[in-house]
């Protein structure tokens, strides 16, 4: 039962307290990203790189395959010979990012979509990109040795096709008509698409990678900067906990999709939480805060004050700001009208 299904008007009206919160403060984060990522090419190139590498080491760890610390950066960044099949799935899930980066939006969310990630990021595996042939439940292996199983995923062939395809087609009708506010799509999506499990290995590996492509559908483009894969692994407890209650009573369509739903949110917050302490954070060039301010008040109107300066500026000191409407204003590039804290400052042409 997809949880897009839950979506009607009178369902959606019950949306828990801590999930509308969330929701207005990732407004809050969506609205300032623009302003962040305005500044020095040379700080994001930096958060880019790191990321990269996080969430390809970390989405593969969460799952039991790991490399040596030392060659995750050559692997992400360069093309050494692949000593084994964890470094060759490293790279592929380096490579389905790369995707996702590169098109953003404009890749669609598709079965076809779907399965190329599972393919890139499944390397030489006799079905990579292919819906699993069998159906196998989930089973927890406890640390006493006993095994249990955690959930009965969609049934193979028929069912699974369906399925995937429902899950598509609600996903885009939803995201398209605003059924639900977007960054809650991510969440519902994921829940789905981890309870029909259409793969017969690497469905979590997808399911982080759609997660980040629906964000990028979404306008949340935090995972570009700062890995959602390395918060979600540090955090694998609660993600485990959260997909188990929510998927209890999925296939009757009486399960919560909430606690899972918020966990995504509770993700994207700390995410663009740290993007923006981060980015506060990272050595700066010589000059570059100040030839940030300067592109500021270039896309600023004629007259302007301080507090528009310090809107398009986040992390600029008002110190620094101030020193520079003064070395313009030297320059006969700016003049000061009026005084006191009500004085706004105007473009002279020279």
């Amino acid at each position: 039962m997809m949880t897009f299904r839950q979506f009607s008007a009178p369902d959606f009206r019950s949306v828990p307290l801590a999930t509308t919160w969330s929701l207005a403060e990732l407004g809050q984060a969506l609205g300032r990203q623009e302003l962040f990522t305005r500044q020095s090419p040379q700080k994001l190139k930096k958060l880019r790189e790191h990321a990269l590498i996080e969430s390809a080491v970390a989405s593969n760890r969460i799952e039991g395959v790991t490399v040596e610390p030392a060659r995750a950066a050559t692997l992400v960044f360069g093309a050494p010979a692949l000593r084994d099949r964890d470094e060759e799935e490293v790279r592929g899930y380096r490579d389905a990012l790369t995707l996702i980066h590169q098109r953003g939006r404009d890749l669609p969310i598709t079965e076809a979509t779907i399965r190329d990630l599972h393919r890139i990021t499944r390397g030489q595996i006799w079905d990579a990109g292919r819906y699993k042939e069998k159906g196998e439940p989930i089973v927890e292996h406890l640390p006493d040795g006993r095994a249990r199983v955690r959930f009965m995923p969609v049934e193979a062939g028929a069912a699974t096709d369906a399925a995937m395809a429902e899950l598509v087609e609600r996903c885009n009708v939803s995201v398209r008509d605003r059924v639900v506010p977007p960054l809650v799509a991510v969440g519902a999506f994921g829940l789905d698409f981890l309870c029909v499990h259409p793969f017969r290995d690497g469905n979590g590996r997808v399911s982080r990678l759609l997660m980040l492509l629906l964000c990028y559908h979404a306008g949340a483009e935090v995972g570009r900067y700062i890995s959602l894969e390395r918060l979600v692994e540090q955090n694998k407890d609660r993600y485990y906990e959260t997909l188990e209650e929510s998927s209890q009573g999925w296939h009757e369509g009486s399960h919560n999709p909430w606690p899972f739903i918020h966990y995504v949110l509770w993700v994207l917050k700390t995410a663009y939480a740290e993007f923006e302490n981060r980015l506060g954070k990272v050595k700066a060039a010589r000059g570059e805060k100040s030839q940030v301010v300067v592109d500021a008040i270039a896309r600023l109107p004629g007259d302007f004050s301080i507090a528009q300066v310090q809107q398009q500026c986040p992390g600029v000191s008002v110190d620094l700001i101030r020193k520079l409407l003064h070395d313009l204003r030297q320059q006969g590039k700016l003049e000061c009208v009026g005084r006191g804290p009500n004085a706004m400052w105007r473009k002279t042409g020279g």
